[in-house]
């Protein structure tokens, strides 16, 4: 059973509700009425870091678990990490300036591509294997 990769499942959903409450305590901070997702560059950094980590989630749990499954547990732990340090860095980094943004994106953009690479190493290793 793949425990570690859980563990990092459930870092990364409380990452995104830290990041949904980010942005709904924003929208009263800088006066941003529902139903609107725009009006003040401040809270539209908050915001965009919301929807893009929604906007890679889809990415990167299939292929958390597909190399868990395939590679092992600890690989794919140890691959998710990253991924959640990039999206800390990148909200760190975003609700700041949108330059500071990139070393955030570039970490979690390197995780799943090394995920990837697992996922399908790992796929090669067990049709090799039979």
């Amino acid at each position: 059973m793949p425990h570690y990769t859980a563990i990092v499942t459930l870092l990364v959903v409380l990452f995104y509700f830290f990041v949904a409450l980010r942005v709904a305590v924003a929208h009263g901070k800088y006066n941003v009425k529902l139903p609107a997702v725009s009006g003040h560059p401040d809270f539209e950094r908050v915001y965009r870091v919301q929807m893009n980590t929604l906007e890679w989630a889809p990415i990167f749990l299939p292929l958390l678990w597909l190399c868990a499954l395939y590679l092992g547990d600890l690989v794919a732990a140890a691959l998710g990490l990253p991924w959640l340090v990039g999206r800390i860095v990148y909200y760190l980094g975003y609700t700041q300036t949108v330059a500071k943004r990139r070393p955030g994106f570039f970490i979690q953009s390197t995780a799943c591509l090394l995920l990837l690479i697992g996922a399908i190493a790992g796929l090669v290793i067990r049709f090799a294997a039979g």
